[in-house]
């Protein structure tokens, strides 16, 4: 399970690139509660979502030429140089060669080769985030391409991640785990074929007690249903969100574990 002892490959941090960051932060907070933080007047309008004082995501204005307003979600690595070479070698594109964020550690952002963005995160002083995996924060994300067993080869080449397929309705889907431990227990997301026109991306899901009652609150606050709220048999109810700019994301209540 997604929890905050990050490993080589699991996912450490994540934020949205938006156009408007304010009324970013006014829509989060009324779907999820969150407050906001800002990282500071040299951070460039970077800030903090919180959850009782703990950081469960970030905020930034979009920063790269023809990026459109996303979440990026980022994986623990110990050389953010190391995985950006490995990344360029397996088929995948550098978008933003590895940097120091202060002391607080060194990133880069990537491109894996069927298109979908994501980050890389080598701590510092900041090891990630620090709620996962309670209602209102994140607690599994999940890859959408077109070939996901080829793509997950590449991350593979990355991290050494493990999969394992599962029945799912409709679909293939496969359950990713890092390279360390219990598989099952060392589980932070999943891969599955893109719907047709889909841009191929990570989704990150959130927590929530109630997927229906959330989807009507992000309708009233300027937000859309990408796919309403359903039953997932033997994983819990599911609905994917998109909020003012476009910004996809899910919200789900899991099945309530043995």
């Amino acid at each position: 399970m997604l929890g905050t002892q990050f490993t080589k490959g699991s996912p450490n941090w994540l934020d949205l690139g938006s156009p408007d960051t304010e009324a970013a932060a006014a829509f989060y907070g009324a779907v999820f509660g969150w407050g906001f933080r800002s990282a500071g007047p040299d951070a460039g309008g970077y800030g903090f979502f919180q959850q009782d004082g703990a950081t469960v995501a970030a905020l930034g204005p979009l920063t790269e030429e023809g990026a459109h307003s996303a979440w990026t979600v980022y994986f623990q690595t110990p050389d953010a140089d190391a995985t950006q070479k490995a990344a360029g070698t397996a088929g995948g594109t550098v978008r933003v060669e590895a940097f120091d964020v202060m002391d607080a550690g060194r990133m880069a952002c990537l491109t894996d080769p069927a298109g979908a963005e994501f980050a890389v995160w080598q701590p510092g002083t900041v090891k990630g985030l620090e709620r996962t995996w309670s209602p209102n924060a994140l607690f599994w994300v999940e890859l959408h391409v077109p070939d996901p067993e080829s793509t997950l080869g590449f991350y593979r080449s990355l991290f050494d991640w493990r999969w394992s397929r599962m029945d799912a309705p409709g679909l293939t889907y496969q359950v990713i785990s890092t390279a360390e431990g219990d598989q099952e227990g060392a589980s932070f997301g999943g891969a599955a074929e893109a719907r047709e026109g889909m841009r191929p991306s990570w989704i990150p899901y959130f927590m929530v007690n109630d997927p229906d009652a959330t989807s009507l609150t992000a309708q009233g606050n300027g937000g859309s249903v990408v796919l309403p709220a359903a039953d997932i048999p033997d994983v819990g109810r599911i609905a994917w969100l998109a909020d003012p700019f476009g910004a996809v994301f899910a919200v789900m209540k899991p099945m309530p574990r043995a």
